[in-house]
């Protein structure tokens, strides 16, 4: 009975507008009858809630309760390692949760300079023009970004990608170098370079250090060789606390 309730939980996941009891049914190769019954249960728990009023479900505000519990602790276990980074750059580090296909800031250390960048938590902003972003996209596979974020974007600066060609091939760069950079991409006189990686419950997450353009300018490097330390600290903290 918990598989069940779990898959039908799943099936919701990406469904916004909800599925009715017949379309879980039919998802989950499951009878109507059970898939009523099990639905009755989490909606008591608040964990599904109507959708519509013609008998569509779709996940409850208990979940949200929950997944907000579940990413408070996550920013607690991450925030020593993005005050350390902070620290040794003297810069600011941003800690995100992807959305789908933007990221949201969950987290900030901002650093000592007086010229820095500062962003608010709970900021959001999309994938494909930032140093986070394309991050996480280089750990999806090319027909999964596509189908995630589009074939053509927006333009934020005269700096941005915004055709799938040109993206994918900076992606493939970053999947060799396990960094991303935004150069000026999401905004002029902003630069970035971010690493992503997967919390220890799957869920992905990225880490980024914005810096001014001026003064990011021959620093790539030590950010990138930081950035990708902190990865691995945290990767191995993340493993040990999944075991």
């Amino acid at each position: 009975m918990i598989a069940r309730a779990a898959a039908i939980l799943r099936a919701l996941e990406q469904e916004p507008e909800g599925l009715s009891l017949g379309q879980l049914a039919g998802r989950l190769d499951l009878a109507r009858s059970t898939v009523q019954r099990i639905v009755a249960a989490l909606g008591s728990e608040q964990l599904v809630m109507a959708a519509s009023p013609t008998g569509r479900v779709r996940l409850g505000p208990a979940l949200l309760r929950l997944a907000a519990s579940v990413e408070t602790d996550v920013a607690a276990l991450v925030r020593p390692f993005i005050a350390e980074l902070s620290a040794a750059l003297r810069e600011t580090v941003d800690f995100a949760a992807i959305r789908r296909d933007h990221l949201t800031f969950i987290d900030q250390v901002v650093g000592p300079q007086r010229l820095r960048t500062v962003s608010a938590v709970g900021e959001t902003f999309p994938l494909y023009c930032t140093a986070n972003g394309k991050a996480h996209l280089a750990l999806l596979e090319d027909a999964e970004i596509e189908a995630l974020i589009g074939r053509s974007y927006p333009a934020r600066t005269p700096r941005t990608l915004t055709r799938i060609e040109d993206l994918l091939a900076e992606v493939a760069v970053i999947r060799r170098e396990g960094v991303a950079f935004d150069r000026e991409e999401h905004m002029v006189g902003i630069s970035a370079a971010g690493v992503a990686l997967r919390d220890v419950l799957g869920n992905p997450v990225a880490i980024s250090v914005p810096v001014p353009t001026q003064r990011f300018l021959g620093e790539e490097a030590a950010i990138a060789t930081r950035l990708l330390a902190t990865k691995q600290a945290l990767q191995e903290r993340f493993s040990d606390r999944g075991e």
